[in-house]
C-alpha cells in the first residue's frame, strides 16, 4: 500500500468532507483580510488621528508582510510538518487579530498587521498543500474547486463586511471576527488532520537571502509609504531608503543566483513563458487593486457614500467573477491560454478606461455597473495564467514557481497601493490649481449670495466643489493610467510560448 493510499484510509468520507471545509475556511479568512480593512481606512484613520494616507499604511503592511513570508513556506513545511505549522500559523493569525483590534495608535496597527501577514502567507498554500494530502486524485478537482471559490469570494465579501461592521459596530470588529474562525480551524485541525502529518528533515536555509529580502523589501515599502509626505527625493531620508533599496536588490539577486538552496529560486525567470507570465500577472494585478485602494475612499471622502456602499460598489468586481469561473475551467482544455488572458486583461483595461470618465455626479448605477461587468473577465485571466507560468517550467520548479508566482503577485498589491496613492494626491493638487485659475469667482460669489448665503458660506461652498471636482479629475487619471498598465500586460503575454496541456496545478496558491 502507498503512502497516499495509508493517508486515505485514515479519514472516513465525512471527515474528509469536514476537514475540505475547515481548510477553505481558513483561506477564506486570509483572502479577506486583505480587502477588508480598505474600506475601513478613513474610520481608522478618524478614529487614530491619522491622514487618510497614513491608513493605508495598515493595507501595505499586511501585504508586505505576507510576500516576505510566502518563499518561507516550503521550509517552514519540511522543519516541522504542514499539519503543525499551519496550526501555529493559525494561533499566531488570531492573536494578531486581537492586537490589531485593540491597536490604539498607527504605530501598534501596522506591528500587528505585519504579524498578521507574517502568520497568513503560509496558510494560503498550506490549506491547499493540505487538500491535495487528504483527497484522492480524482476528488481533487472538485476539492480545489472549492477552495478555489473562496478565493474569489473573499475579496468580494472584504468590502462588505468591513464596511457593514464599520458602520454598524466599530473598525475594530473588522478584526474580532478573525477570532472564532481561527479556533475553530485550529481545534478541527488537531482533530482531523494529526493523522496526515508530514514527515520532517532538518533543511538548510537561506538566512543571508532571508536577511537580504526582508531589507530590500522594507526600505523599498517605507520610501514609498513616506515619500508622498516628505517630498520624495529632496527628503535625505528617502533618497538614503531609495539607494539602499537598489543596492539591497541587486545584491540579493547576485546571492540567490549563486546560493545552492535560495531562499527564492530567482533560475525560473530563464523560462520566457514563466517571465512573461508572471510580469503580466503583476502589472494586472497591481493596476487592478488600484481600484479597490482608491475607490472606497474617494466614495466616502468626497461622494457622501458609508463604509457600507462603498464596499458594495467594490465587490462587484469579484461577485461577477463567480458566474464565470467554471466556464473558464471548461475552456482551458479548449483555447489556447494566452488567447484567454490576453482577451481577459483587454477586456479589464476597456473597462478601466470606461471607468476613467466617471464625474462628481455618478450615480450608483454608473459606479457599479463598469465594476459588474469588469468581473466576468477576472477567472479568465487568474486561472488560465496559472496554467501558463506552471507549464512553463520544469516540473521539478513548479513549487518554487509557484511560490515566486504568489510572492510577486502579493508585491505588486503592496507597491501599486502606495504608487497610486502617490499618483492620485499630485493628481489632486494639479487639477486643483487647474481648476481655481480657469474659475470665475466673481460670477459664482454673486449667484450664490443672490441665494441668501453669506460671504463665508460663498467662499466654502466654492472652496467644496473645486475640492469635489479636482479629487474626480484625478481618480479618473489614477483610471487612465492603470488602463494603460492593463494594455502593455495583455501584449505582453504574446512573449510566452504555447504551455503545456499536462499541468500540475496543485502548487499554485
Amino acid at each position: 500500500m502507498s503512502e497516499e493510499e495509508e493517508i486515505f484510509g485514515r479519514l472516513s468520507p465525512r471527515t474528509r468532507t469536514l476537514a475540505g471545509v475547515i481548510l477553505a475556511m481558513s483561506n477564506f479568512m486570509v483572502v479577506l483580510d486583505l480587502t477588508i480593512a480598505n474600506v475601513s481606512v478613513p474610520h481608522i484613520a478618524g478614529n487614530l488621528g491619522i491622514s487618510p494616507d497614513q491608513g493605508t499604511w495598515i493595507i501595505t503592511s499586511y501585504a508586505v508582510a505576507e510576500a516576505i513570508c510566502v518563499p518561507l513556506t516550503g521550509w517552514l513545511a519540511q522543519r516541522f510538518g504542514v499539519v503543525r505549522m499551519f496550526t501555529l500559523a493559525m494561533m499566531g493569525f488570531g492573536l494578531f487579530s486581537v492586537m490589531c483590534g485593540m491597536s490604539m495608535s498607527l504605530g501598534m496597527i501596522v506591528a500587528a498587521r505585519i504579524g498578521q501577514g507574517l502568520c497568513g502567507g503560509p496558510i494560503m498554500p498550506m490549506s491547499q498543500t493540505l487538500l491535495m494530502r487528504i483527497f484522492p486524485p480524482e476528488m481533487r478537482p472538485r476539492a480545489m474547486g472549492l477552495w478555489a471559490m473562496t478565493t474569489l469570494l473573499g475579496p468580494a465579501m472584504g468590502p462588505i463586511i468591513g464596511g457593514y461592521i464599520s458602520d454598524n459596530w466599530s473598525w475594530h470588529w473588522i478584526f474580532f471576527i478573525n477570532v472564532p474562525i481561527a479556533v475553530l480551524c485550529i481545534v478541527f485541525t488537531q482533530a482531523l488532520l494529526r493523522v496526515v502529518e508530514t514527515e520532517t528533515a532538518r533543511v538548510p536555509i537561506d538566512k543571508v537571502g532571508l536577511a537580504l529580502l526582508v531589507f530590500w523589501i522594507g526600505c523599498l515599502q517605507i520610501m514609498l509609504d513616506i515619500g508622498r509626505d516628505h517630498d520624495w527625493f529632496a527628503d535625505p531620508l528617502v533618497a538614503t531608503l531609495a539607494v539602499l533599496a537598489a543596492i539591497g536588490f541587486l545584491v540579493f539577486i547576485i546571492w540567490e543566483l549563486t546560493e545552492e538552496h535560495p531562499v527564492v529560486d530567482l533560475r525560473v525567470f530563464r523560462h520566457v513563458g514563466f517571465s512573461s507570465g508572471v510580469f503580466t500577472l503583476a502589472l494586472t494585478f497591481g493596476a487592478y487593486f488600484s481600484s479597490i485602494v482608491v475607490i472606497p475612499q474617494w466614495l466616502q471622502t468626497s461622494m457622501g457614500y458609508t463604509a457600507t456602499w462603498a464596499g458594495i460598489v467594490t465587490a462587484f468586481t469579484a461577485s461577477a467573477a463567480l458566474f464565470t469561473a467554471p466556464i473558464a475551467a471548461r475552456l482551458m482544455t479548449r483555447v489556447d491560454a494566452r488567447i484567454l488572458i490576453s482577451s481577459a486583461v483587454f477586456w479589464l483595461a476597456c473597462m478601466t478606461l470606461w471607468r476613467a470618465h466617471w464625474t462628481s455626479g455618478a450615480d450608483f448605477g454608473a459606479l457599479a455597473l463598469p465594476q459588474f461587468i469588469q468581473g466576468f473577465a477576472m477567472p479568465f485571466f487568474i486561472i488560465p495564467l496559472t496554467t501558463l507560468t506552471l507549464g512553463s517550467v520544469l516540473p521539478s520548479e513548479t513549487a518554487s514557481a509557484a511560490g515566486l508566482q504568489n510572492f510577486l503577485r502579493t508585491m505588486a498589491i503592496a507597491i501599486a497601493t502606495s504608487l497610486v496613492l502617490t499618483g492620485w494626491g499630485d493628481a489632486q493638487r494639479v487639477a486643483r490649481n487647474e481648476i481655481v485659475g480657469a474659475l470665475q469667482p466673481d460670477d459664482a460669489q454673486r449667484t450664490l449670495q443672490s441665494m441668501g448665503m453669506g460671504a463665508g458660506q460663498v467662499r466654502q461652498v466654492i472652496s467644496n466643489i473645486v475640492e469635489g471636482e479636482s479629487t474626480a479629475v484625478a481618480v479618473d487619471y489614477v483610471f487612465f493610467i492603470s488602463a494603460i498598465v492593463m494594455f502593455v500586460a495583455a501584449m505582453l503575454v504574446w512573449l510566452a510560448p504555447r504551455p503545456r496541456a499536462d499541468v500540475d496545478t496543485s502548487a499554485a496558491h
